[in-house]
């Protein structure tokens, strides 16, 4: 079973980083999460070099098909958030 990195597991690794408490280290990794899930809201497009970019990403209203009874339904056009991986964050997936 792969193995899941949670918020947890970020904020203790940040406390052992920074040699801080894990409290400051959990408000440090929300004020993080918080700042970028905001910006993105506001259509804004947040970049961390080396690692990627956060953005909204526009849809296009569509055709669709209802699961319960197969009937074309219309979904509207919608933003959602996206991520593009950075050329350091790719380089260091595709390491073999």
């Amino acid at each position: 079973m792969p193995h899941v990195v949670t918020k947890s597991d970020l904020v203790e690794v940040a406390a052992k980083a920074g040699n801080v408490s894990k409290t400051a280290a959990g408000e440090a990794v929300n004020a993080v999460f918080d700042a970028i899930v905001n910006n993105v809201a506001k259509g804004k497009r947040v970049t961390v070099v080396g690692f990627g970019t956060f953005l909204p990403r526009k849809r296009k209203a569509r055709a669709g098909r209802s699961p319960l009874n197969g009937k074309e339904i219309r979904i509207d056009a919608k933003t959602i958030p996206a991520f593009a991986a950075g050329q350091g964050f790719k380089e260091a997936v595709g390491k073999d």
